[in-house]
């Protein structure tokens, strides 16, 4: 399917982080209310690092949103190779799916937290995507324990990509780094389509 023409603050957006894609290690927070377009922020900005040769690592919090996701980006980019990767696959699949990963070339590897070590070859990597990055399913206490959002910031740092959080209510943590100048923060405040609902605080 074709891509939508952006809104105007998708295209701050798109734009600002665009100049930082061939610019080595970067990081962002994109601070964007429900349902103001940040997954076509994420396509387009993906479509760019292909375009340049690079791969795209894009993180979502629950397994049942994989194929959702997959399912869009094969619909905008279908001549791009993509492999899924989550604990729900038999070990069959997920073998068939490292392959596509790291084998050389331009690609989109989609999945929940421990996609986060897929093994995509070393000065590949472009782009992270964290989506819904406050979630605590990213953090995994079983061992080895490890937060997935923390270990996508390392890994973008050493492979000089542009590493990108994403939500509608970032982690305070998240929040404190944008505010501090640690992240650039980036922000989609309105709604496609329509406006906000009236809120009232009740006591």
């Amino acid at each position: 399917t074709r891509a939508p023409e952006p809104t105007s603050d998708q295209s701050k957006v798109i734009e600002s982080v665009g100049k930082a894609l061939n610019q080595g290690f970067s990081q962002h927070l994109l601070f964007g209310v429900t349902g103001s377009g940040k997954t076509e922020v994420y396509l387009q900005l993906a479509a760019r690092v292909l375009a340049a040769g690079r791969s795209v690592l894009y993180l979502v919090p629950e397994i049942s949103l994989t194929p959702q996701t997959g399912g869009r980006i094969v619909a905008r980019l279908p001549n791009d190779r993509m492999a899924i990767l989550h604990s729900g696959l038999t070990a069959a699949q997920r073998h068939e799916q490292w392959i596509v990963a790291s084998h050389p070339g331009p690609k989109i590897v989609i999945g929940a937290r421990s996609a986060v070590f897929a093994p995509i070859p070393d000065g590949e990597l472009g782009l992270i995507i964290v989506d819904e990055e406050h979630e605590t399913s990213y953090k995994q206490d079983e061992k080895p324990r490890y937060h997935a959002r923390h270990a996508a910031l390392i890994r973008g740092r050493e492979n000089k990509a542009v590493v990108m959080l994403g939500s509608a209510t970032p982690d305070l943590e998240s929040m404190v780094n944008a505010l501090d100048g640690r992240f650039e923060l980036l922000e989609l405040p309105d709604r496609m389509g329509g406006e906000l609902p009236t809120v009232e605080v009740v006591d």
